[in-house]
């Protein structure tokens, strides 16, 4: 995706998850930008659709910042951890047996892996503890707690 490309056509076949892939960027990203799709499950072929944030709206705003590795521990309870779990989802790297929560687990853990792997790292580079390079390639949707 080119980084001035704001807007999608829909065609035939398509679905929010399909377009959020191919722009990176979240289903709920692209509900928030569009107030006229009602129901995530109905848009049309044809219908034009915004798939980036308004060129107003600051780029540190729209990700969230990478808390450091640190934070990435079994005590941990945060809005963040969730957001991070529901990307991963959206990323088929989930090993999750429900919907991700806000208390870091060995299901993030073994899901963010399986993202790392999905990047090309390997050995000690995949071991599931986010790093600032893939967190940032996650685009994480901004969580303001």
């Amino acid at each position: 995706m080119e980084k001035t490309t704001q807007f999608y056509v829909v065609k035939t076949g398509d679905n929010l998850t399909k377009i959020a892939r191919r722009f990176h960027v979240t289903v709920d990203q692209i509900m928030a930008w569009n107030p006229q799709i009602k129901d995530r499950n109905k848009i049309y072929p044809d219908q034009r659709i915004r798939v980036a944030p308004p060129l107003d709206q600051e780029e540190d705003g729209e990700y969230q910042r990478f808390p450091g590795a640190d934070f990435f521990q079994a005590s941990v309870t945060s809005p963040v951890i969730k957001a991070m779990g529901d990307r991963l989802v959206d990323e088929n790297c989930s090993v999750y047996t429900g919907e991700p929560d806000s208390t870091w687990s060995p299901a993030d853990q073994k899901s963010y892996a399986k993202w790392q792997r999905k990047l090309g790292f390997s050995g000690p580079d995949a071991d599931g503890i986010p790093g600032k390079t893939s967190w940032d390639k996650l685009h994480v949707p901004a969580v303001y707690e």
